[in-house]
């Protein structure tokens, strides 16, 4: 009987060669942060090990990968080599929305001309305005 376990490699070491991130301490940083699953679990050191066919979930760039390690690498190669490691288990969520996308507030969005006209009436009523006061009085 044998006692070899599958080959490892360090997460945030795999991050860099998969090209997820430019530099290995940025994969050290994401790793850290909170920001990367493994397998269901939030990692938080650097050094936590996977394996192939280890499920692999973060956001970087505004954008959510959910990814199958397929293969471990010994260098960081060309990004022909790097699109080998990994398969999308999902298609990848942009985070961000639209360029010209309307967010709206509230859920109503921008008020009406009306509804404006009606909300300054009501606080002019609440205040105390007298127009024979000069505003550029310095008491």
């Amino acid at each position: 009987m044998s006692d070899q376990s599958p080959p490892t490699m360090r997460l945030d070491k795999w991050l860099w060669h998969a090209r997820f991130v430019k530099t290995r301490s940025l994969a050290q940083k994401l790793v850290e942060g909170g920001k990367v699953r493994l397998n269901g679990e939030k990692q938080s050191k650097g050094s936590a090990n996977i394996r192939v066919g280890d499920a692999i979930s973060f956001a970087v760039h505004d954008r959510l990968h959910t990814l199958r390690v397929m293969a471990l690498s010994e260098r960081r190669g060309p990004a022909s080599e790097a699109q080998g490691l990994y398969q999308d288990i999902e298609p990848v969520v942009n985070l961000r929305p639209p360029p010209g996308a309307r967010i709206t507030r509230s859920g109503k969005g921008r008020p009406s001309k009306k509804e404006r006209r009606a909300y300054e009436k009501l606080t002019a009523q609440d205040l105390p305005f007298d127009p024979e006061f000069p505003k550029d009085d310095p008491c």
